[in-house]
């Protein structure tokens, strides 16, 4: 399986200083786009909660696609917010990128690095770009396993073929 990286060359940070780690990496399928944040050219563009975050998945998007992924591919979503009174417009905004194909999720309050309201990385799969010794499917609709009722979900089965 071979690894693409992509924004080796080093990212600009605050301040002008070149970041150590890649903007993506992709392996077997999957790209992992590291944390990003309301920045242009190294600098935190000033903004409430909902320009941020616009701001911040506009970047991962544009990763995103230089990579070759899309939005409908994104299966999972760290979020790292400052303050819990963001919540809910960052929400607005989550569901303004994702529509009624929602990916999962994690959001946490905590202090960033960078002085700024949000962060955010994500995590996107595409079959067509598994390994070939590996059978993949992939279910856009499947039966909620728990009790009641839950909106419909994507399900994703890895099998090693022999």
């Amino acid at each position: 399986m071979s690894i693409t990286r992509y924004g080796t060359e080093g990212g600009v940070g605050t301040g002008g200083q070149k970041l150590p780690f890649a903007r993506a990496v992709e392996a077997g399928g999957w790209l992992y786009v590291s944390g990003q944040t309301p920045m242009t050219d190294g600098e935190v563009v000033e903004g409430g909660i909902v320009e941020q975050t616009r701001l911040t998945f506009n970047n991962c998007l544009a990763i995103m696609h230089e990579a070759g992924y899309g939005v409908e591919d994104v299966v999972h979503v760290t979020t790292v917010l400052t303050d819990a009174r963001y919540f809910s417009s960052f929400n607005k905004v989550f569901k303004e990128v994702f529509g009624d194909n929602p990916p999962a999720r994690i959001c946490s309050v905590q202090d960033l690095v960078v002085d700024c309201k949000v962060e955010v990385d994500v995590k996107c799969f595409r079959a067509d770009r598994a390994p070939k010794h590996l059978k993949i499917t992939t279910t856009k609709k499947a039966p909620y396993p728990g009790k009641g009722t839950a909106p419909d979900y994507r399900v994703i089965q890895i099998k090693a073929l022999r």
